[in-house]
């Protein structure tokens, strides 16, 4: 469905002009001659956003303004004046403007803007969109499973929660969510947030393993205009927009060393500086780390720090795998069940018997998701309304022991010289150029033809660091 725009213009030509162009690129536009033409319009019209001249026969542009961002505080309004002041720019944004125009108008520039503030509107209609729906169905009492187990789990994070509800300050305490891959860990850092008292404030999440270290430390901490080759302006940091809120780092043991002192700085000092900035800039947020790797183990081989391990564990919340939740294998597949049931528009599914039995005796090393993609399989393929599994369906990992801490990429390439043939030599191309450019990051990009971001990525990929 098109935007619809209210033109409110005093000049006929210049508003049929803007009307004309406005419908070319696709709006739904309207015109009105005057400021109390154009409030009859917008009650009856509904538009998105107007344009508004200032200076209007009768009531003049702001009165206009102020009438209509009483009517719907979140309208998007553009004045437009051909006797542009600063002082007169000030007052209509105070009043309420998203942007002040002089005449003669662009066209373009004018429908750009409109673009830009309708685009901002519909991202944030978005996420407010996501959010509720997210804390409609992630709050503690959505947290499944019956079993012992689980039940010590929730009641863990009841303490919790009702230890943050009486806090005297805003310093929520760090919080270490750990367990096997799958078995939910993010659905526990939601419950936590969404049954807190931040459940109101932004709930942001990040992989830490799935982007390379560079680009993370701009990821969370935001870099300035020029910090950079591509930073052509200032981008706020996800610990920023997670301000208020709960900021949750998956995977935080495959974050790198240096990005880890930082994350301990912003842990004790409640501040974090964007690249490039020359300040700090003090942040109320709440850390809740995941992993499915033993951090003591990290810890004693060097690859993760010490203090920033001590400091997460304020609370930890260990998350018991699948295979030692009991009863819980069938309750959370019949809540599979009905919810993929919902989706494919196969309603009133059953599991038969055999189905039951087989699902309660296999030993799922993949965990909750593993569970949820079987079931979803099932019911997408079901002819009828009782659902028969088969074993081979089933994963052939069962019973066998959770992989080990992942290796580097130079030992990974030569235990397995036949298959990493390639990367082995990529490995070697970029290590001579680093080395014959002393290390110079941007010569050695330049040596083997590849931009500045793209050697830093490989370089992430196969471990390779200057000597120290």
């Amino acid at each position: 469905m098109p935007c619809a725009v209210l033109v409110v213009e005093d000049e006929a030509t210049l508003a049929r002009n803007i009307k004309t162009y406005l419908q070319r690129n696709g709006y739904d536009a309207e015109t009105a001659g005057s400021a109390e033409e154009g409030l009859a319009a917008f009650d009856r019209f509904k538009p998105d956003a107007v344009v508004l001249d200032l200076r209007l026969p009768g009531m003049d542009g702001l009165a206009a303004l102020t009438r209509l961002r009483a009517s719907d505080p979140s309208l998007i309004v553009v004045m437009l004046t051909g006797h542009g002041s600063v002082e007169t720019a000030v007052e209509a944004m105070k009043a309420g403007a998203y942007d002040f125009l002089t005449k003669p108008v662009s066209l373009g520039k004018l429908t750009l803007l409109l673009e830009k503030a309708l685009g901002e509107v519909r991202r944030e209609e978005t996420l407010h969109y996501h959010e509720r729906r997210h804390a409609a169905h992630a709050g503690l009492e959505n947290l499944l499973g019956e079993s012992e187990p689980m039940r010590a789990l929730k009641s863990r994070l009841a303490q919790v929660i009702d230890a943050e509800m009486r806090l005297t300050d805003t310093d929520a305490p760090a919080v270490l969510v750990t367990g096997e891959t799958g078995v939910g860990k993010e659905v526990v850092a939601r419950a936590l947030h969404y049954s807190g008292r931040r459940a109101d404030k932004p709930f942001v999440e990040i992989n830490c393993a799935s982007i390379p270290a560079q680009l993370l430390e701009s990821e969370l901490f935001g870099h300035e205009r020029g910090a950079f080759t591509d930073a052509r302006e200032r981008k706020l940091g996800l610990v920023e927009t997670a301000a208020g809120g709960t900021l949750f780092l998956d995977e935080i043991g495959d974050m790198d060393l240096g990005l880890q002192a930082k994350l301990l700085k912003l842990l004790e000092e409640k501040s974090v500086r964007r690249v490039g900035s020359l300040r700090d800039q003090k942040v109320d947020v709440r850390i809740v780390a995941a992993t499915h790797r033993p951090l003591e183990t990290l810890v004693k081989e060097q690859r993760f720090r010490s203090d920033l391990y001590f400091r997460l564990r304020v609370v930890e919340l260990a998350v018991p795998p699948l295979r030692e939740r009991g009863g819980d294998i069938l309750l959370l597949a019949r809540h599979f069940l009905a919810v993929h049931g919902a989706r494919y528009g196969k309603p009133g599914l059953r599991l038969s018997a055999a189905t039951e039995r087989l699902l309660a005796a296999h030993g799922w090393p993949g965990n909750v998701r593993e569970l949820r993609n079987v079931v979803e399989q099932a019911v997408l393929l079901a002819a009828g309304p009782t659902l028969e599994l088969e074993p081979t369906s089933l994963s052939p990992l069962a019973g066998a022991p959770q992989p080990a801490p992942a290796q580097s990429a130079a030992a990974a390439a030569d235990a397995a010289p036949e298959s990493s043939r390639l990367d082995r030599a990529e490995r070697a191309l970029m290590l001579e150029s680093l080395e014959t450019t002393q290390w110079n990051v941007s010569r050695a990009a330049r040596l083997l033809g590849v931009s500045r971001d793209t050697m830093r990525y490989r370089m992430e990929k196969f471990q390779l660091a200057p000597p120290r």
